[in-house]
Parts: structure tokens; C-alpha cells; sequence
């Protein structure tokens, strides 16, 4: 299972340290991740720390400060969304194309950890003089 995440925390997305006690925030912890009660439990590396908080508060996936992205989607509840039901989602603005390219590309490598098996793209389109970026993925 760590292989096949390589070694990145799902909640997080830092490096995970294969060496590191289990018993260290920052060591190697197995969470099971679920989008709902009827779903197939999947198993996911992440950090003691993160595992531990996430218990007690709800995760967040946070976007990179990085990103300019006005009024951001809780990603969490998107890839939720996007697993059980697939189809699209409006995800963020972003003032330029060249911001909304940047948020797509790092979506869809986000995504790709967050979501394994699941192949979601992301596209930029024009609206309103801002553009949307938006999520994508087959039907299930």
C-alpha cells in the first residue's frame, strides 16, 4: 500500500518516512478511507499525526497558497462526489487562464493520490470574464 501511494500521506501530501517510528506524527500509519457506509473500505498511507487528527476533526485538503483560486471547493467532498457518482464539478475560479491552468494541472496530481483508480481530469473554461476549473470523471 505505501508503494503503491509512494510514500505520501493522503491527507497531508508530504513525504511520508518509511523509517520513522509508527508511534511518531510523522511515521507511517495505515487509514482506512471510505466515501460512504456501502463503499468498499480502501486502505491509505498516512501520517500517525494526520490519521490521529483526522479523527477528531474533519480532513481538509488544503490548495497550495500558491494557487490563485477564488471561493475553493472543499476537495474532499468533491472526490467524494466524483467517486461515487463521477460526472463534472465547478471547482474554483481564477482571474487568468494561466491561474486556472496551474490549479487544473495540480488537481489532477492531487487527485491522482487522492483518488487512486479513479480518472479524473480537469479543464479551464471561459465564463463571466473569469475562468472555471473544472473536475471531471467517467460515470461509476
Amino acid at each position: 500500500m505505501a508503494e503503491r501511494d509512494g510514500w505520501r500521506c493522503w491527507v497531508c501530501d508530504e513525504p511520508v518516512d518509511p523509517d520513522e517510528s509508527v508511534n511518531d506524527p510523522r511515521g507511517p500509519s495505515v487509514d482506512s478511507r471510505t466515501a460512504d457506509r456501502k463503499a468498499k473500505v480502501a486502505e491509505r498511507l498516512a501520517h500517525r499525526g494526520c490519521n490521529s487528527r483526522k479523527g477528531a476533526v474533519k480532513v481538509v485538503i488544503a490548495w497550495p497558497e500558491r494557487l490563485y483560486v477564488v471561493e475553493p471547493a472543499p476537495l474532499i467532498a468533491v472526490g467524494d462526489r466524483l467517486e461515487r457518482k463521477g460526472g463534472r464539478e465547478m471547482v474554483g475560479r481564477c482571474p487568468t487562464r494561466k491561474d486556472a491552468q496551474e490549479a487544473a494541472d495540480w488537481l489532477v496530481d492531487r487527485f491522482s493520490r487522492l483518488l487512486p483508480g479513479v480518472p479524473v481530469t480537469a479543464g479551464v473554461e471561459a465564463g463571466g470574464g473569469q475562468f472555471l476549473v473544472i473536475l471531471a470523471t467517467g460515470r461509476r
